[in-house]
């Protein structure tokens, strides 16, 4: 199966934020020209009888696709109903998936939480890049397209950034006018892990900017209609990247593959971003 062929999957459980996402998958999927598949998963439960989840499942999902219908009317979106928990069936279905796509809470769970507990589990270990939603109310969202313009990447000095880079840069490439900043936080003591400067202040911020230039390069020459700014940041990336979030059509941060079991995934820079972040949050396996 080529890129092309694996489409954007958007969650939906008939709460607002997953309304939302679909929203953003939707416009997603034409942009990037590719399918849009429309996941309610029917959560196992001896309360209800399977025929009753069934119906319910299937309307929600009509009224999902005469929302797309209307948002996008040159998709064809096909629609799933996984009998499983939200987080598995996701995950699964993220291998043949470009995109995932869900609401940062669901219907359930407690309203003072800044992330559901699926949204988490679902960015943590699937195996496509997921974004998480944290939207405003969805007829403001073509005003919102066009003040937001900005993709945010943050990335860390190794190979983990590739991924990072090639998903932002082609986000950005996909929206006409879009400007890419990358975030890089620094600190002494990454420096001295690395080998580099120990005691000059300043010299560990020249270091940092020319490792942002050598990281970006390669992408640069791909990517010319691109606009990039770098942005070495003392400290920790992550009070930028929610800041920057504000006001960017998306934020892009990395995740490290094969912790997943052990709930290592997410850095704690991807953690405060995706928890605190006020816009939506692209989370890439690295």
């Amino acid at each position: 199966m080529t890129s092309t062929d694996r489409p954007v999957i958007a969650a939906v459980d008939g709460s607002s934020h997953s309304r939302e996402a679909l929203d953003w998958a939707a416009h997603e999927a034409v942009r990037r020209g590719l399918g849009l598949t429309i996941v309610h998963a029917r959560t196992p439960d001896r309360r209800v009888g399977q025929e009753t989840l069934r119906r319910e499942a299937q309307e929600l999902l009509d009224r999902s696709v005469r929302r797309v219908t209307e948002l996008a009317p040159e998709l064809r979106p096909s629609t799933l109903t996984p009998l499983d928990f939200p987080s598995a069936a996701l995950t699964s279905l993220s291998r043949n998936a470009s995109l995932v796509v869900v609401g940062s809470r669901g219907l359930g769970g407690f309203r003072s939480l800044l992330l559901g507990s699926n949204s988490l589990a679902v960015a943590s270990m699937a195996a496509c890049p997921v974004v998480v939603v944290h939207g405003g109310p969805s007829d403001e969202d073509a005003a919102a397209e066009e003040t937001h313009s900005d993709i945010v990447a943050g990335v860390a000095a190794d190979e983990s950034s590739e991924g990072v880079l090639e998903f932002a840069f082609g986000t950005a490439a996909s929206r006409p006018g879009a400007r890419l900043r990358i975030v890089h936080g620094w600190t002494m003591f990454s420096s001295m892990l690395s080998g580099g400067p120990v005691f000059d202040r300043d010299a560990v911020a020249d270091a940092a900017e020319r490792t942002l230039a050598e990281l970006t390069a390669g992408w640069r020459e791909k990517y010319p209609q691109v606009e990039v700014v770098r942005e070495p940041v003392g400290g920790s990336a992550s009070r930028t990247l929610v800041t920057a979030s504000a006001t960017a059509a998306l934020t892009v941060i990395g995740r490290r593959r094969g912790g997943e079991s052990l709930g290592l995934g997410l850095s704690p820079v991807a953690q405060t971003t995706l928890t605190h972040a006020l816009g939506p949050v692209a989370v890439v396996p690295c």
